[in-house]
């Protein structure tokens, strides 16, 4: 069972993290730690006109399933909205606690680490990263004073 928690797949995209670093002008950033583990993820965002993650970085410091979460993140990050993004972390969080299938669309690449809900000491680490992307989203929309800033704090994070 060890196996399938830390497969090939999911090592890789632990090996692999997109947009690594922080942006020198960020218009939102958020900041996630498991408490239990210790992982840490810093989000760094952009947004365009319409509201999309126009850019990103992501300063990750987690196990290799927090950084294989991140991996899949910094893939998908770019050019979606904050719908997109809460109902991914919704889902992530459904799928690691709830036996749900797990994100769908630009996000559906998390659901490699389905094997994760049977581990619930390693959820935390799992959703740093998730948790901080909608955290500097809804910084990122709260400057502007949008609905889409009040419904990303409504749905809170994963």
């Amino acid at each position: 069972m060890i196996d399938d928690l830390y497969s090939a797949r999911i090592l890789g995209l632990a090996a692999n993290l997109p947009h690594a670093g922080r942006l020198a002008a960020p218009e939102g950033t958020g900041e996630r730690v498991a408490r239990l583990c210790g992982s840490r993820a810093v989000v760094d965002v952009v947004l365009d006109d319409a509201g999309r993650v126009a850019d990103f970085a992501q300063d990750i410091k987690a196990c290799a399933l927090g950084q294989a979460a991140a991996g899949v993140i910094g893939e998908a990050a770019i050019g979606a909205t904050a719908d997109e993004i809460t109902a991914a972390a919704a889902a992530l969080t459904d799928m690691l606690k709830a036996g749900g299938e797990g994100p769908e669309g630009r996000f559906e690449g998390l659901r490699v680490l389905k094997p994760v809900a049977d581990y619930p000491q390693r959820h935390a680490s799992t959703q740093v990263a998730m948790g901080a992307l909608l955290d500097a989203v809804d910084m990122a929309l709260a400057t502007r004073d949008t609905p889409e800033a009040e419904r990303t704090r409504r749905a809170g994070a994963a």
